[in-house]
């Protein structure tokens, strides 16, 4: 009760789409909703993502909400996590039951976008498709916005991005990195520093 809607009242991320700060030494910090919202609209169908059913997995689900994301790549840099493709993965146990999941059967999702235009908006479909109430087979932990570029968004794309950072519990920003552009082997250990520290973060989340 008294929460806003991200989608009327925009709330003001953490960090900037080009400046990111983050904290490696403890829990990343929530900034938006970490529940659905009583009220907000499901997108149309047509913009609504897919589903297919999973086995239960206490690890991590990386969601690309529109090809060419990058949840592949980041996929390798955590073991105990896989890939969505692209469609909300609802646990076996979860698809088979009325409304009603146990939080303990809930398939942990981060989002995961390319901060152009087209992902930027498909990102907000599926933060909004979440926070409708649409999908309660998932516990949307956050969202990864991942550099479609090098070099600083332009203001329109940084002030989508502040909007759609708004209706997730919290947001990583992943920079420009041309070794993994050009195919370059994925690991912790040659990530940038703010990589580490998000893989750092999620890794205390998921052993909550």
């Amino acid at each position: 009760m008294g929460e806003q809607n991200p989608w009327i009242t925009v709330a003001t991320p953490a960090t900037s789409a080009d400046e990111p700060e983050v904290d490696a030494e403890e829990l990343p910090r929530v900034t938006g909703p970490q529940r659905p919202h009583v009220g907000v609209p499901v997108p149309q169908s047509s913009d609504l993502l897919s589903r297919r059913s999973v086995p239960e997995f206490e690890g991590l689900w990386w969601l690309g909400v529109h090809g060419g994301a990058g949840e592949t790549t980041l996929a390798r840099l955590i073991e105990a996590s896989r890939v969505a493709h692209h469609a909300w993965p609802e646990p076996v146990s979860a698809s088979q039951s009325s409304r009603v999941t146990m939080p303990s059967q809930l398939a942990k999702v981060i989002l995961v976008a390319r901060t152009h235009a087209h992902g930027l908006r498909a990102a907000q479909l599926a933060a909004t498709e979440w926070a409708s109430g649409a999908v309660p087979g998932v516990d949307v932990l956050g969202m990864v916005l991942v550099a479609d570029a090098p070099g600083r968004l332009p203001r329109l794309l940084r002030d989508m991005a502040k909007v759609v950072s708004g209706g997730v519990p919290r947001v990583w920003h992943v920079p420009w990195n041309e070794s993994w552009r050009l195919g370059e082997p994925v690991d912790i250990e040659s990530s940038p520093k703010v990589v580490q520290a998000m893989v750092s973060e999620l890794t205390a989340l998921l052993a909550r």
